[in-house]
């Protein structure tokens, strides 16, 4: 009988510890998957409240709780958006796609009648179950291309799980965008172009060869707005840093550097042999004019490139202090003026027009305005600019005596180089002295030293093959 009673209280006890331990796991796995972070759904779980869809003509709907997304025929990419818009903060979805669509979710996105008829442009986080693999990458879309792909993480590429549900993580804190795809390190940019913008869910345009009818779901988006830093994860992976580098699209397109970031290299003064000693600043990646009180290349003096450029694309972010002037000149030659103020050349205008005097002023009204061809012909007056302190984007056009000048994405102004309507412009001008203004075959970019500071980056410039362009 003793033995008996022993060998009970010993199963009894053995009973109670395994009980003990199970107890202790369950709590545990309990502890490890309860998620106090503060989050704020994007659903009401049985509508659309809160979204609108623009784009195109797709069709979303809720079931279920689960958003649903379906593409039709001849139209294009449609896209279901937040009617709030964000800034920072730190988003988490679940997604489902069929193999063959491509989708995204949009970050800090807009839609402005200006840009492109209303096209939608910013951040995508990609949604790719092609080969390819690059979901969770970066896109910029309507706008630069790609950013950041998934190309040499094959961890990130393997983690994404075809006609599956599938887990988004995206933080966007101020310059930085990270994303995780099912908990693995996706993307990892440095990029300020956009600060600001509606959230979207994509669906695609189909090829005559794709499916209409074809779904894609999306559920659980929730987000977080406040205390971001406390909740933010780290990324092992390398940041792609976009300021004064080339994008991806722009290396395949041929586009280079006119501006390393760091060094004078490939400018020089307009009137001098060598970078100005004074007058101007390299600092944090910016390439700065100072201020010496508004007179005309008084002070370091104009910069312009060592090389000369025939047909070209060029584009260039500048950003203005108060009152500010200055100008992107092409087709200059530093022969033509020796004298005191700028070297000649054709200008893309940049001014605070709400304080410059400038602004009132011009041999045609409201042609020197920013963006406006300088004193010849004035830019759109519904041009995208934003604030002082704020960058701006310009870009310059011109292909087979075809110029363009383009503000922030959209186009404000276009002539025809040597004809008559140009001619009769640059008659009637102060330009009318100079033999062949705006005529040269090639000549020099030049940033302008007005005596105001101005802030120069991202200076990135395309060679034109002519022949191509006949």
């Amino acid at each position: 009988m003793t033995k008996l009673f022993n060998f009970m209280i010993r199963k009894a006890y053995i009973f109670k510890v395994a009980l003990l331990l199970v107890a202790i796991s369950l709590t545990s796995c309990g502890s490890a998957q309860k998620d106090n972070t503060p989050w704020v759904s994007l659903q009401d779980g049985n509508t659309l409240n809160g979204w609108s869809i623009i784009g195109g003509n797709a069709t979303y709907k809720v079931e279920d709780g689960t958003i649903i997304g379906t593409t039709v025929r001849n139209t294009p990419n449609t896209f279901l958006r937040s009617d709030k818009l964000y800034s920072d903060f730190i988003l988490e979805l679940d997604y489902k796609v069929d193999s063959s669509m491509n989708s995204g979710i949009q970050i800090r996105s807009n839609s402005f009648p200006f840009y492109r008829e209303g096209r939608v442009h910013g951040y995508q986080v990609e949604i790719d179950p092609s080969k390819r693999a690059w979901s969770a990458g970066i896109y910029d879309e309507s706008r630069r291309g790609w950013l950041n792909t998934l190309e040499n993480k094959p961890e990130a590429q393997k983690a994404f799980k075809q006609n599956d549900w599938n887990h988004y993580r995206i933080e966007a804190i101020g310059d930085t965008i990270k994303t995780w795809i099912n908990d693995v390190p996706a993307a990892y940019l440095i990029d300020d172009k956009t600060a600001s913008g509606f959230i979207g869910l994509q669906v695609h345009s189909i090829k005559d060869h794709q499916k209409v009818g074809t779904e894609i779901a999306w559920k659980n988006l929730k987000i977080l707005t406040e205390n971001l830093e406390k909740y933010s994860k780290k990324s092992p992976l390398k940041p792609v840093i976009t300021k004064n580098n080339l994008t991806i699209d722009e290396v395949k397109n041929g586009w280079k550097l006119l501006w390393n970031g760091e060094t004078t290299k490939g400018w020089k003064g307009a009137k001098l042999d060598t970078f100005p000693e004074k007058g101007w600043k390299i600092e944090n990646g910016e390439l700065s004019v100072l201020s010496s009180g508004g007179a005309e290349s008084a002070a370091g003096g104009d910069i312009v490139t060592e090389a000369l450029f025939g047909d070209f694309e060029i584009s260039v972010d500048f950003k203005l202090t108060k009152g500010a002037n200055s100008g992107i000149k092409y087709y200059v030659d530093t022969n033509l003026n020796k004298g005191k103020g700028s070297s000649i050349g054709l200008e893309y205008q940049i001014l605070d027009d709400a304080v410059h005097p400038d602004a009132k002023l011009g041999n045609h009204e409201g042609s020197r305005t920013v963006s406006s061809l300088y004193d010849l012909i004035k830019a759109d007056e519904n041009k995208p600019i934003n604030q002082i302190g704020e960058w701006n984007t310009a870009f310059i056009s011109s292909i087979n005596n075809h110029v363009e000048h383009w503000l922030n994405g959209t186009k404000v102004l276009e002539y025809e180089r040597g004809s008559d309507k140009f001619l009769k412009l640059v008659a009637e001008s102060k330009y009318v002295k100079w033999p062949k203004f705006g005529l040269l075959e090639k000549g020099q970019i030049l940033l302008q030293d007005h005596g105001d500071n101005v802030s120069f980056r991202n200076i990135k410039i395309r060679s034109i093959d002519n022949k191509n362009n006949k």
